[in-house]
């Protein structure tokens, strides 16, 4: 009971505060109290994942929600006694010796994998946050969660202010996609890594497109330079798929007058070059280490016996194996919760999720525009994006379950894209029931 008065104290002063920031309180098409209700709604989504790995999913030490909660008391409870220690830890600096090896990271559960290859742990990060946040919550989980669905939340709303100027008329499909698509909803409300690389890459995206327009000041390239940061410590493959399209926006403004299709294909054959030398420019063998990755994947679903376990093709550090294994990698992305789903209720609701993603998709791009009316840069772009995280996620991840969590980021450009190339008004006299979830 303490823990859930400080969580309702702490969502009341957010909610105090955001009324008078313009970011919260003024959303073209949005009125305040529903921004607040939605965030509101996050915080109840993320109880509700909360109970479910209480009383549904019950061994603790194997819950993400939990399991980097607890590994960072570890870590918050050397500031009592060395402090330096503790910000040693946070900040990642000469903290690799065995002093802290036998003092702090034997002693967690999840600092170090049984089934990791990658150069950067990601979940160091989680620990890392929970551990910032015991300075507010006192150990108190509820506490955790309100700080996670607001950073979420905030990450989303920025996304919202990043495309509502190119969605006019179709403000409240852009909040629907994305804030309620039942995924991003779940799987992005609670102490997970979801909820916090939505708000990077939210940020991200919001900054960039303001600097596209020559609005960003000094504030916002520190808040980019952060949110890319934190984007490449909490999960690598994201801003890497991000890169390519935001250097087309970038192309685009510099070069306007070069051909979209010369424009992509500079962009794409520079960063396939450079992915494939990357051992050489920076040390990473990016195909061995998705190779390694998958290898991980296969060998810790193998163990837990995971009951959505896919076997997969199985790949070889070589570019024609990846470009051979493309195909299946996009269709498990896409389809693989529709066709191999994952057992119980979650599994189902996942299933059912993504065929009306299909659906919705399929029927957008029915009533879309004239294609010299679309701005076609930005939906290559957004495209981009999501094949190649798709390709990413496709390659190396065998387990349903895991699959639907990471793909999460990729849901809402999925339904943005034909946002942008719909014609709102024409699906409008088709069906004018629709108009309360399209306009404002």
């Amino acid at each position: 009971m303490p823990g859930i008065l400080l969580a309702i104290g702490y969502a009341a002063l957010l909610l105090y505060l955001m009324r008078r920031m313009p970011f919260y309180a003024r959303v073209p098409g949005l009125p305040f109290r529903w921004v607040a209700g939605l965030f509101l709604l996050k915080i109840a989504t993320g109880m509700a994942l909360w109970a479910i790995y209480t009383w549904v999913y019950t061994d603790r030490a194997t819950a993400d929600i939990y399991k980097y909660f607890d590994d960072s008391a570890v870590m918050f409870n050397a500031l009592r006694d060395r402090p330096e220690d503790f910000f040693r830890m946070l900040f990642s600096v000469g903290n690799d010796t065995p002093w802290f090896d036998e003092q702090y990271y034997r002693k967690m559960n999840h600092w170090y994998r049984q089934w990791e290859s990658n150069l950067h742990n990601d979940a160091h990060t989680i620990i890392r946050f929970n551990a910032v946040v015991r300075f507010l919550s006192f150990g108190e989980f509820h506490v955790h969660t309100v700080a996670a669905a607001f950073l979420s939340f905030t990450g989303l709303l920025a996304l919202y202010h990043a495309f509502v100027g190119l969605l006019r008329g179709r403000e409240r499909a852009l909040a629907i996609v994305l804030f309620l698509l039942p995924s991003v909803l779940f799987w992005a409300s609670g102490v997970l890594k979801e909820s916090l690389l939505f708000f990077g890459m939210g940020v991200l995206l919001w900054q960039f497109r303001k600097l596209l327009t020559g609005k960003v000041r000094a504030r916002g390239l520190v808040l980019m330079a952060g949110a890319s940061v934190l984007l490449f410590h909490l999960k690598l493959y994201v801003i890497a798929s991000l890169l390519p399209g935001l250097a087309m926006l970038a192309l685009a403004c510099i070069a306007p007058r070069v051909p979209l299709v010369l424009r992509s294909m500079v962009v794409l054959l520079g960063f396939i070059v450079l992915g494939l030398n990357a051992q050489v420019l920076m040390g990473l063998d990016v195909l061995w280490a998705l190779t390694a990755k998958q290898r991980d994947f296969v060998g810790l679903a193998e163990t837990v016996a995971a009951s959505s376990y896919v076997v997969p093709p199985r790949l070889e550090p070589t570019a024609f194996s990846f470009v051979r294994h493309a195909p299946y990698a996009l269709y498990i992305a896409f389809l693989g919760p529709l066709v191999h789903p994952s057992p119980g209720v979650l599994g189902l609701l996942s299933a059912a999720e993504n065929l009306l993603l299909i659906v919705a998709v399929a029927v957008l791009f029915m009533y879309r525009l004239p294609w010299r009316q679309v701005d076609r840069g930005l939906v290559v772009a957004l495209l981009t994006f999501i094949v190649f995280m798709a390709l990413v996620i496709g390659w190396t991840t065998p387990v349903m379950g895991a699959l639907v969590r990471y793909r999460t980021p990729m849901l809402p450009f999925l339904f943005i894209v034909p946002l942008l190339v719909l014609d709102h008004q024409r699906l409008l006299a088709r069906w004018p029931r629709l108009r309360p979830f399209i306009s404002a």
